[in-house]
């Protein structure tokens, strides 16, 4: 598959997950958030960052990039769609996803391997788990703190949408220890750990987080 990976300004992680998709078995496609063009891609990555705008509200004015527009179409289009970290902000931003991202309940950074509880294996991105595997990726956030209110989230819970759950210490105040959520349809994903610095042995915490790229392959097939 042709993957694309949004760069907005500010973005960390663009070139992590440009490697992350290439490891999975796809073909990278970097896009820039500046041009409405998505290049003929089969899925598209909103990697994690700083971006800019962030003083008002994380992904509020990102979302307002001319290649969100081509983005909030083709999700509805039933492209897969994955936002990584601040990339989970923009898609919250968007409406893609409900709910939003506010500062950690402790008002800190945090940067750790962080272990997940995988609560639905049916989307695009993580077909390849099982539900109830555990895993361990990298989280770093200081505004990871997934909010929604109790309607939302007993929603989110009834319709199996709560993609995956922190065990162990929430790291970050999210209600229900909420780690990541689908859409509706189930082809865009949220997710605030980050998975593409789980790909290799050689680096970081291992390979766990390679699944949610692998999943792309099954999810074509089926």
């Amino acid at each position: 598959m042709k993957v694309g990976v949004v760069t907005f300004p500010g973005s960390l992680d663009d070139a992590d997950a440009q490697r992350a998709v290439r490891i999975g078995g796809h073909e990278a496609v970097a896009l820039w958030h500046g041009d409405a063009d998505l290049r003929g891609v089969d899925a598209v990555v909103l990697p994690g960052g700083f971006s800019y705008g962030d003083y008002l509200r994380c992904g509020a004015i990102s979302r307002f990039s001319p290649v969100m527009g081509e983005v909030i179409e083709a999700a509805g289009r039933g492209m897969p769609v994955l936002g990584i970290c601040n990339g989970f902000q923009i898609l919250c931003e968007s409406h893609l996803l409900p709910g939003a991202l506010i500062r950690n309940d402790h008002r800190r950074f945090v940067c750790r391997d962080q272990a997940l509880r995988i609560e639905n294996d049916r989307t695009p991105f993580t077909s390849a788990y099982e539900v109830g595997d555990e895993i361990t990726i990298v989280l770093k956030n200081g505004e990871g703190g997934y909010v929604a209110d109790a309607d939302t989230l007993d929603r989110l819970e009834g319709e199996g949408r709560v993609v995956a759950r922190y065990l162990g210490t929430n790291p970050n105040g999210s209600l229900r220890d909420i780690a990541g959520v689908t859409n509706e349809r189930g082809n865009v994903v949220g997710l605030m750990p980050h998975p593409e610095h789980a790909v290799e042995e050689l680096t970081g915490s291992g390979t766990d987080g390679l699944g949610f790229f692998t999943s792309l392959a099954a999810s074509v097939l089926a």
